[in-house]
């Protein structure tokens, strides 16, 4: 049994609409995804919460939030005066995530397709490891949800896997994680968001296998 099969808890490890489908295996997924960094979790993920801009008194959304490791990290940088807001459709993550949220952290159950959130009630909306889990035909309608809750001005930053160039080893990621991460259309990302009204502002790959796009809406 592969490790995407494990995590999804399904009968068959994958969705079949060329997403990465939903986690549901909450403390598996937390094990693997610590072993899956060698160590520096914290620091790679730090590293993203500096990137994204993150700063006190910030209100921040994390679409895709998962187990809300992400969500966490950002937490520490809103501080004082912030709040950060997770959401997921899958709910054995968002307990999870509410079991071990800090009291300026909370979390909703909800697709980014449809973000249970008021019109341009956000300063950053960020996203880790997420948008390869949204079905293809909902990711340009998550994108224009983001758009919507942000301020005037406000921050997005999305950050997903970058496919490695190496056949073989992307062929292994294949088999431990499945189609959705192996083909990642990480080249699409910056087009999905410049149509969703955004404009980008930065971009880059960060070890060990990142993309992430920085944009602003107008």
């Amino acid at each position: 049994m592969g490790l995407g099969r494990k995590l999804l808890g399904g009968p068959d490890g994958h969705a079949d609409d060329g997403s990465g489908g939903l986690i549901r295996r909450a403390r598996l997924y937390e094990f693997f995804s610590a072993v899956g960094f060698g160590g520096f979790r914290r620091r790679v993920f730090d590293g993203l919460v500096a990137l994204a801009g993150a700063q006190p008194g910030d209100e921040v959304l994390d679409i895709g939030c998962g187990t809300g490791y992400f969500s966490r990290r950002a937490a520490r940088a809103v501080l004082p005066g912030g709040r950060v807001v997770g959401i997921d459709p899958s709910p054995p993550v968002i307990d999870y995530a509410r079991r071990v949220a800090p009291l300026h952290c909370t979390f909703r159950l909800a697709g980014a397709e449809a973000l249970p959130l008021h019109d341009a009630s956000i300063d950053l909306v960020i996203s880790s490891l997420a948008v390869h889990h949204i079905p293809p035909e909902l990711r340009a309608t998550a994108l224009r949800e983001a758009f919507r809750v942000l301020r005037p001005g406000g921050r997005l930053f999305i950050a997903d896997f970058r496919p490695p160039r190496s056949r073989i080893a992307n062929r292994l990621v294949g088999m431990l994680s499945g189609h959705a991460m192996q083909h990642n259309p990480i080249h699409e990302l910056a087009g999905l968001i410049s149509g969703a009204g955004f404009e980008i502002t930065g971009s880059g790959d960060r070890r060990p296998l990142l993309h992430y796009v920085h944009a602003t809406r107008p």
